[in-house]
């Protein structure tokens, strides 16, 4: 056959479906000739196929540096009942024939057919396998048998049974992912094993997957695995920095955590207001050891007005047995054993028909409370009048002895919540409220706590955060907390839960997931198109300015804008001349000339009051624009209702991050978050990549709105030079107006070359002079911290690292 070629890549058994095997792989002949396939039973009884399902091979062509054309080399061929043919054969071969021509692709003997069927029986995949803290062991995957189910032990180097905690629980995902019968969605194929390392003895361990009818081992080298646990970007900035905390976050925590004597304070708290808070809680199959520690934290509760409301799936009495015997007499807890599973919408708002109090609080079946959690709830709604409220959180492992990546949330941040449920536990919401926005939907099962979040926050009145770790999140499976990629269809209801919310607020957008699990994108459609001022100050640095228009002209696809290029005090001939060429070049620009001192306030009004467009664009002339849709992504946000002003990303020269939003307090007065930092790096919870309402942004790349900015005054004249980009967006704040930070309008910024350093005695008393002025202007927000960055973390440091007590 010449240069004939071939390959079976996959072998893939079913004993579910009419025992078939299935072969998958490829062929190919210079002719391009279609075999057709004969499979002979001891080399001489022909055994019928079915059709065979022929398919392209893009990957087989690259490989072979090759067209196919209309040549399909893929194939798959299935033969059924293979156990009947293993037991009338001893051997199976597997021919392409044409005419008399013929070749064995395939060839199996009965023993080897055995042992392949037995093979394909049980399948596993391990998910994650991860030391913690240098202390524990954790796994995480699934495992399936084909004729049953799959205990799941662990084994030391010995051979003997490692003393480790196993779990079980759904992986609906995995079923859905791997087309797995329905059955298999109710079955506990997912497994998590938490061990502590100074139980193992030796260098490895030996995983055991029994199946029905064979068992597979997986060894996992304990020592490699120990080489490999180094923490790596942001956490390892959160963590690893020992003048930050003596042991890392588990030792701040311990050193925040409410003492005995403020507990017993709290129990005889005299709040005006004392709701009845009632915890809503579906139960189904919880590991009672798990139950148990909830409960026991709801117990602990310095404030003593709630109620528990437990609604139990499960399908047998283990719960019912446990509560009636271990809390029968606890008049606060009120259980009910649901007739059927409905799924976690429908089992948590049949725990809401439980309530009685004025305020929910959702809460998961394994998780555990801070003994003052209620307490800080209770005082929240007492200061606040709070219709909403949520707490920041941390993880916990499956023993319950480490605590680990705490969720410093920010205040409520709208347009950061339709990146990523970043509210999650607790969450908190007036009962009245839900009438109006009803109660937990299951077409959004996976997400259903998601789309609930965000139909309360777009009724209520009032939303407070509380700043304090009052919860833990048990890293298990049946969570996103342990291994975020393992629920991809908790991840497209989220993705339908923010188009929803688009919808019934009236907004034209599309929703996109992206390629970190559980983040959104929003595509926001641009309202009409209306005219751009964009705002260039400009001395001399003529090479900057033209690597500013040509990246701009040249890439962006916005066209509906013009450029005021603001000259002021220019020294160089050739400069002007170059300004004589602009029209020419860049027929959108045209040049206003300042005479007066440096002011960059007092230019930019200036250049303002002679703008076209409903909106400007301030832009440093030393910028140079790398996305081609960074007009749009700011346009988008900025349309947007009580939107004011919008910020970019910007990047130094070496990729490194130049601004990502400003902090307020950093440094003393406000500074650039994360500076520095990779331009790849995510940063703290994703803030780097998220679309988000901050304190202020950038005035080297911002968009504003003229109308808003005509109403608070402009930029204020008496900063010259320094602060006047964030007294705008202070101003804008205080008039009830946000400020947006995108990351998706991206430039490379070079850095205020047109304007040079504070390196003379007169303009350092001049910046000296502004600091102070600032911080008269805004001492009370000062004080009061930057609501969109916690106030656990360091306003030292820029890098999101805790904050030092």
């Amino acid at each position: 056959m010449g240069d004939f070629c071939f390959s079976i890549d996959e072998e893939r058994y079913d004993d579910r479906h009419g025992h078939v095997l299935s072969l998958d792989g490829w062929y190919s002949h210079p002719d391009r000739k279609t075999y057709g396939f004969e499979l002979l039973g001891d080399g001489y009884d022909t055994v019928e196929l079915p059709e065979i399902q022929r398919r392209e091979r893009p990957d087989v062509a690259q490989a072979l540096g090759c067209e196919f054309g209309d040549f399909l080399p893929g194939f798959t061929v299935q033969i059924p009942e293979v156990l009947k043919l293993a037991e009338k054969y001893q051997s199976l071969e597997l021919f392409l024939r044409d005419g008399e021509e013929r070749v064995s692709i395939w060839e199996i003997s009965a023993d080897e057919l055995d042992e392949l069927i037995k093979e394909n029986l049980v399948e596993y995949h391990l998910d994650r396998v991860e030391i913690l803290y240098d202390t524990m062991l954790e796994i995480q995957g699934w495992v399936v048998d084909q004729r049953g189910s799959v205990e799941v032990t662990v084994h030391q180097e010995d051979a003997s049974l490692l003393d480790c905690r196993i779990s079980r629980g759904r992986r609906p995902d995995v079923v859905e992912r791997r087309n797995l019968d329905e059955e298999y969605k109710t079955q506990e194929i997912g497994f998590r094993i938490s061990a502590a390392l100074p139980e193992i003895k030796g260098g490895e361990i030996i995983l055991h997957f029994c199946g029905d009818s064979v068992t597979k081992t997986y060894t996992i080298d304990i020592e490699e695995l120990r080489k490999q646990n180094k923490p790596k970007g942001f956490l390892s900035r959160l963590f690893g920095k020992e003048s930050v905390a003596e042991g890392g976050y588990e030792a701040w925590l311990a050193r925040h955590k409410v003492d005995k004597r403020t507990l017993r304070r709290q129990k005889h708290a005299a709040f005006a207001q004392k709701p009845l808070i009632s915890i809503v809680i579906p139960l189904y199959c919880t590991p009672l050891p798990y139950l148990k520690e909830l409960l026991e934290s709801v117990r602990r509760q310095s404030y003593e007005n709630w109620q528990l409301c437990l609604a139990d799936g499960s399908p047998d009495d283990k719960v019912k047995e446990f509560i009636e015997k271990h809390y029968g007499r606890e008049k606060r807890i009120v259980y009910r054993k649901l007739e059927e599973n409905g799924g976690i919408s429908v089992n948590t708002n049949e725990a809401v028909a439980l309530a009685a109090g004025e305020y929910l609080m959702l809460c998961d079946h394994d998780d555990t409370l801070e003994p003052d959690a209620l307490y800080e709830i209770v005082k929240a709604i007492n200061d606040t009048g709070a219709d909403v409220l949520y707490t920041d959180e941390d993880k916990v492992s499956m023993d319950g002895r480490h605590y680990f990546d705490p969720n410093f949330k920010p205040d409520f941040n709208l347009f950061r919540l339709r990146e990523n449920n970043y509210i999650c536990h607790i969450f908190v919401v007036k009962k009245s409220l839900t009438d109006e926005t009803g109660l937990l939907r299951s077409e959004f099962d996976g997400a259903q706590d998601f789309d609930f979040i965000l139909r309360c926050c777009e009724k209520a009145q009032k939303i407070t955060h509380i700043p304090k770790v009052l919860y833990h999140w048990r890293c298990h499976m049946d969570s996103t907390a342990a291994d975020p990629s393992s629920k991809a269809y908790a991840y497209e209801a989220g993705r339908k839960a923010v188009r929803e919310h688009y919808q019934r607020l009236g907004i034209d957008a599309k929703v996109e997931m992206t390629e970190r699990p559980g983040w959104y994108r929003s595509h926001v459609k641009v309202q009409g198109n209306p005219l751009i001022s964009v705002i260039i100050p400009n001395k001399d640095h003529t090479d900057d300015l033209e690597l500013c228009l040509f990246s701009m002209t040249r890439k962006s696809t916005y066209r509906n804008y013009e450029i005021l290029i603001v000259e002021n005090n220019s020294e160089k001939e050739e400069t002007f001349e170059y300004y004589r060429k602009l029209p020419d070049r860049y027929p959108k620009a045209r040049v206003l000339t300042w005479e007066k001192e440096f002011n960059y306030s007092a230019i930019n009004n200036f250049a303002a009051k002679e703008a076209k467009g409903e909106y400007l664009l301030f832009l440093n002339n030393d910028v140079e624009i790398l996305t081609p849709d960074w007009m749009e992504e700011m346009l988008q946000n900025c349309q947007q209702e009580n939107v004011a002003a919008v910020g970019a990303k910007l990047y130094y020269p070496d990729d490194t991050i130049q601004h990502a939003g400003v902090v307020l307090g950093l440094g003393g007065i406000a500074g650039h978050i994360m500076c520095r930092a990779s331009k790849e790096d995510p940063g703290y919870f994703g803030r780097m990549i998220s679309v988000q309402e901050i304190s202020a942004v950038t005035a080297a790349c911002m968009m504003v709105k003229k109308s808003d900015f005509d109403a608070v005054g402009g930029l204020d004249e008496t900063f010259q030079v320094a602060f006047n980009d964030i007294d705008l967006c202070m101003k804008f704040r205080a008039a009830g107006k946000k400020i947006i930070f995108t990351p998706y309008a991206e430039l490379y910024h070079y850095e205020s070359k047109s304007r040079g350093l504070e390196d003379t005695p007169e303009k350092q008393f001049r910046f000296d002079k502004e600091v102070k002025r600032f911080q008269e202007k805004w001492a009370q927000q000062l004080e009061m911290g930057d609501p969109y960055y916690s106030p656990n973390l360091s306003v030292t440091e820029g890098d999101c690292s805790l904050r030092e007590d």
